[in-house]
């Protein structure tokens, strides 16, 4: 794992990731850089880790210090040490030869989906965020499950009325209890992807969890939601990894 920087965010994930090693028997190492760490250092890095044949995956802690380059930084990641999938072979998951096909975290969700038992092909699912970690790869993965998606971001008129018809509403846009009881369709599937630090120190997620619980049929909690979820996926292409 490459951390660069001070985000507590970040450290905190980080933590959690070696902790989910530890647990599983899984070898890790955390190489630390400060904010002032240069691009060039990080590519030498990794590119030292992509000769290693000791290492079978590699993962970037994002979000790295506003003046690097993040796409350049994890396209120097080899692709099949490329565990977050976030290498543009493995993000798109329709791409030839994709392995890990959006792991983390558009995976993630995909899996707690399947758990709560939730058939996707011809139900409508909403995507509030459009990033390319999260949003864009997540709704194509929706889209390969024949669901019907809509994706809504910042400029999105009338949103409420969207989430509203949303079997399956994925919230991941950063901005805490942004999703209320009012915005979900009763019976729905919520999946929380947020996770933000409030001011007193507690966290939350994107959604209202104790008012939306009472109208979704099936919820995520922030944290202990997908959080978790991802991590176990990153472990688990780490295994696949070593084995191929």
């Amino acid at each position: 794992m490459i951390l660069a920087g001070d985000n507590p965010a970040s450290a905190v994930y980080v933590r959690n990731k070696v902790r989910a090693c530890e647990e599983t028997g899984v070898r890790s190492e955390v190489h630390r850089y400060g904010g002032d760490v240069t691009e060039r250092a990080l590519l030498d890095r990794i590119a030292a880790l992509n000769s290693d044949p000791a290492v079978h995956g590699i993962l970037v802690q994002l979000p790295l210090p506003g003046r690097i380059n993040a796409r350049r930084v994890l396209e120097a990641v080899a692709p099949a040490k490329d565990i977050d999938g976030f290498h543009l072979e493995n993000l798109a998951p329709s791409s030839p030869g994709s392995r890990s096909s959006c792991l983390a975290p558009p995976a993630g969700v995909m899996r707690l989906i399947e758990h709560a038992g939730v058939t996707l092909a011809g139900r409508r699912a909403v995507v509030i965020g459009r990033s390319n970690i999260v949003g864009k790869p997540l709704a194509l993965l929706l889209l390969q499950k024949d669901a019907t998606v809509t994706i809504c971001h910042s400029k999105t008129m009338e949103l409420q009325k969207l989430t509203r018809e949303a079997d399956v509403l994925i919230a991941a846009v950063g901005r805490p209890k942004l999703v209320t009881a009012a915005m979900v369709k009763p019976g729905a599937c919520v999946i929380d992807v947020g996770i933000n630090r409030l001011a007193d120190g507690t966290l939350a997620g994107d959604v209202d969890f104790d008012a939306v619980k009472n109208v979704a049929g099936s919820i995520t909690p922030v944290p202990g939601g997908v959080g978790p979820m991802t991590i176990a996926l990153l472990l688990e292409n780490c295994v696949r990894a070593a084995s191929t």
